[in-house]
């Protein structure tokens, strides 16, 4: 395709125009735009006519015809699509080879201008990611200090209780333990499993997530928490708390949160030189058995980490973990949530199809960048605007998990192709939000959208729309905030 330039045109005008999405038309005077259709009009009749490209919302491609297609499309009030102009008529037919050269010169330059958009968002991606960073000695000093509160908890559970003294080796949860945390290490899940070998689990619910709990046999330490065929998560919880506060006696430095309603967890918190951490201490089962027919069609990663791994992770134990659960307008504080964290946190660390990805003899790919920003940008958008505050970094996880089963090779996630890896998964997550429907990656019953509205879902994914984009004018907040 002959492409026109425009003498004296502010091309970087053009391309913030077609970035935000308006019409470039603007950027030209109307006088100047007359002399433009003059010109093109010369050349039209040497030529015989001239083929039109295309404007997208990724960057212009400036032919003989777009100025005037601009023009006709404004007037019609529709937005510009790619568009044949009618050739005069007694004009030269247009050859192959020309219609071969307009295809090829076209392909070329919107893969500059692609390319373009890609160094741009590049330059707002990686500082981000920088300033997300935590430093080494942040990491060292807060581990060091809830490493030693586990231990020594476990080591009082085991000889000062009866009921608690089978807990098992803790099981480190989490963004922390991920190394997917940003900005500061100030979070941290612990779980305290209680090994249980025959267990008789009901459903609660239809959508698999939620089950009732009763010890079959056996001479296990918890069957004093056992109602009626029914194991007690809430007796067992209290039972568990008032140990915790007992141990806690012994670490001043320590502070146990109040009770949250409907949360499992024993909050502490310390103060470690500026940063206060905050500790989830969550006791759980740890059940020894085949995983409940709700997650047969589950985990679908025989594409991506392959059959193998799937098989692997499914004779591995699952965990259940005490969760107050609404059936109607009864609540059951007997109810327990399964859990598949550990399996989670493994998928993380292993996430190439390849052994090698990200190790010192292979290729780094961009999956854990890519849901790192989207954590951060989710956060962000939720301290804007407080009726995003259901929204959690679990659902940008799931988000992630669901796209690299659709996205399986190494290839898909090059670490050099971070704006492009970051674009669709945002477009993957805007997707599961229009429609309402994010489903759990274990239990393909459980929708984690459902109970969040409609309504401020799609707020939501137009929020994301919005920054994708503008540039993510929301993380240059963040690099300002850092650098002052």
């Amino acid at each position: 395709m002959a492409a026109v330039l425009v003498r004296g045109l502010d091309l970087t005008k053009w391309w913030i125009l077609a970035w935000k999405g308006a019409s470039p038309e603007s950027a030209i005077s109307p006088d100047r735009l007359r002399c433009v259709e003059d010109k093109l009009r010369c050349k039209d009749e040497r030529r015989g006519g001239c083929r039109s490209r295309e404007w997208e919302g990724q960057g212009v491609l400036c032919s003989v015809s777009v100025v005037r297609g601009l023009r006709s499309r404004k007037m019609e009030g529709a937005q510009l699509k790619e568009k044949k102009i009618e050739k005069p008529s007694g004009g030269k037919k247009e050859t192959t080879a020309d219609k071969s050269y307009d295809t090829e010169h076209a392909d070329e330059t919107k893969s500059k201008m692609l390319k373009t958009r890609s160094v741009s968002m590049d330059s707002v991606l990686q500082p981000t990611l920088e300033k997300l960073k935590i430093r080494a000695k942040d990491k060292s000093d807060t581990s060091k200090v809830v490493n030693d509160f586990i231990k020594n908890l476990i080591r009082h559970l085991k000889k000062e209780t009866i009921c608690f003294q089978d807990v098992d080796k803790p099981l480190h949860t989490g963004s922390y333990y991920e190394y997917l945390k940003i900005s500061d290490p100030d979070e941290f899940d612990v779980m305290l499993p209680m090994p249980v070998e025959q267990v008789q689990i009901e459903p609660f619910g239809e959508n698999g997530a939620f089950y009732s709990v009763g010890l079959k046999r056996g001479n296990s330490h918890l069957i004093k928490f056992q109602q009626k065929d029914v194991l007690s998560a809430s007796e067992m919880l209290h039972e568990f708390r008032k140990e915790v506060k007992k141990f806690a006696k012994g670490f001043p430095a320590w502070t146990i949160e109040k009770k949250k309603g409907g949360c499992p967890a024993v909050t502490l918190t310390h103060k470690v030189g500026s940063v206060t951490i905050s500790l989830d201490v969550v006791l759980c089962l740890k059940v020894k058995s085949s995983w409940p027919s709700f997650t047969s069609d589950g985990l679908k990663i025989d594409q991506w980490l392959g059959t193998k791994e799937k098989r692997d992770y499914k004779r591995k134990p699952y965990y259940l973990v005490p969760k107050y659960e609404g059936r109607g307008n009864v609540e059951n504080d007997d109810v327990w949530r399964i859990s598949f964290s550990h399996i989670e946190k493994d998928i993380i660390k292993k996430h190439g199809s390849e052994k090698k990805c990200c190790e010192r003899e292979g290729a780094s790919c961009c999956r854990k960048d890519c849901l790192k920003l989207l954590k951060h940008l989710l956060h962000l958008l939720k301290e804007n605007n407080p009726s995003f505050a259901k929204f959690c970094s679990y659902h940008a996880k799931t988000t992630l998990l669901h796209a690299c089963c659709s996205r399986t090779r190494d290839s898909d996630w090059g670490a050099s192709d971070l704006s492009r890896c970051f674009g669709l998964l945002l477009q993957d997550f805007e997707s599961h939000l229009r429609h309402g429907e994010l489903y759990n990656f274990f239990i393909p019953r459980q929708n984690l959208l459902s109970g969040l509205g409609k309504t401020r879902c799609k707020d939501l994914a137009d929020c994301i729309k919005q920054q994708r984009e503008n540039g993510f004018p929301i993380f240059d907040t963040l690099i300002i905030k850092k650098r002052n």
